[in-house]
C-alpha cells in the first residue's frame, strides 16, 4: 500500500458520519491512530451526543485499528485544547488534522438571520482556527504536521442561499495560504479539500441516479494525498465521483493606467484587458500582487 500512515496520529473533526467518518476509517485502515471527534448534533448544529463518534470508533476497533472518541465542539477552544492534550497524553504526538466539522443554515441573504451567519462562520472558520491553534505548538515542536481544511465550491465559486457557508469556506482558503507559508520551515503542510459528496448535509441536491457516484468515499483519495508524508502544501484539491481538480486564486498580467484624474475612465476603457486571463499566474504570496504593480509602474516610468 503506497500511502501508509503507520505510526501517525490523526484528529478528524465532524467524523461521526458522512465525509468525516470515511476520512477516519480510511486513515485507520492505513495504520493511523485516530481521534474521532464529533459533537453529534443535527445538520443545523443543534443538539449533541458522543454516540455518533463512538460508533465510528467501534467500527475502527472491530477492523483492528486504534481510535478514541471525542465530543468536543470545535467552537469551544478550551474543549479543543483539552482534546489535543488528551491525545498527546495517550499517543504522544499528533501528525494530521482533518478539519471537517460543519453545519448548514441555508437561506437567501435577504432572509438570513445574522445569528445564523455568525454561527456558520463560528463552526467552519473558527472551528478550524481553534484546532490549528491548539495543534500548532505540537506540530512545530515535532517538526511535522499535515493539515487538511475543508473548503467548498460554494466558497470558491458561490452558491445561491449559502452566503454564510460560502464566506466561511473561502475564508479557510485564506487561512491555508498563510498557515502554509508560516508552517513551511517546520514541515507543516497545509492544504484545502473541496468535496462534492452526497451526505446528510447535501443529499437533496443530487439527482437520484447520481447519488451513488457521489458517495463520500469518493472524496477520500484526495484527503489521503493531502495528509500524506509527501503531501504538497498550499494546494486546493476538488474531488467528487472519482474526478479530481485543483483550484487556484490567480493574478492576471494587468495593465498600467496611472493615477491621473482620468484614471477611473481609463480603467473602465481597458477593463477587458485587465481581466484578460491569458498568461495569468498563481502568486506564491500576497506580496506578488504589489510586485506586479511595481513592474507595471516602472515600465511606464
Amino acid at each position: 500500500m503506497g500511502l501508509d500512515f503507520s505510526g501517525r496520529v490523526a484528529i478528524v473533526t465532524g467524523a461521526g458520519g458522512g465525509l468525516g467518518r470515511q476520512h477516519a476509517l480510511a486513515l485507520a485502515a492505513r495504520g493511523a491512530k485516530v481521534v474521532v471527534n464529533d459533537l453529534g448534533g443535527a445538520v443545523d448544529g443543534t443538539g449533541g451526543s458522543v454516540g455518533a463518534a463512538q460508533r465510528v470508533v467501534d467500527e475502527i476497533r472491530a477492523s483492528g485499528g486504534d481510535a478514541i472518541a471525542n465530543g468536543a465542539s470545535v467552537t469551544d477552544f478550551a474543549a479543543v485544547q483539552a482534546m489535543v492534550d488528551e491525545t498527546m497524553a495517550k499517543w504522544g504526538r499528533v501528525d494530521i488534522l482533518v478539519s471537517n466539522a460543519g453545519i448548514l443554515r441555508d437561506k437567501s441573504f435577504a432572509k438570513m438571520d445574522l445569528a445564523d451567519f455568525r454561527l456558520v462562520l463560528d463552526v467552519h472558520l473558527m472551528g478550524a482556527v481553534h484546532c490549528c491553534k491548539a495543534l500548532w505548538p505540537v506540530m512545530t515542536q515535532q517538526k511535522y504536521g499535515r493539515v487538511v481544511l475543508t473548503t467548498s465550491s460554494s466558497g470558491l465559486y458561490g452558491n445561491f442561499g449559502q452566503a454564510n457557508y460560502g464566506a466561511a469556506k473561502m475564508a479557510l482558503v485564506g487561512l491555508m495560504q498563510t498557515l502554509a507559508i508560516e508552517g513551511l520551515k517546520h514541515d507543516i503542510r497545509v492544504n484545502c479539500l473541496a468535496p462534492t459528496a452526497a451526505t446528510r448535509m447535501t443529499q437533496d441536491l443530487f439527482p437520484p441516479d447520481m447519488l451513488g457516484a457521489f458517495g463520500p468515499e469518493a472524496v477520500v483519495p484526495a484527503m489521503l494525498v493531502l495528509a500524506a508524508a509527501d503531501a504538497p502544501t498550499r494546494t486546493t484539491l476538488c474531488a467528487g465521483a472519482g474526478g479530481f481538480e485543483a483550484a487556484h486564486v490567480t493574478l492576471t498580467h494587468g495593465a498600467y493606467v496611472g493615477t491621473g484624474a482620468d484614471a477611473p475612465e481609463r480603467l473602465q476603457d481597458i477593463l477587458d484587458a485587465v481581466r484578460d486571463r491569458s498568461g495569468e499566474t498563481v502568486p506564491a504570496s500576497g506580496a506578488e500582487q504589489g510586485a506586479n504593480e511595481l513592474r507595471l509602474a516602472r515600465r511606464r516610468a
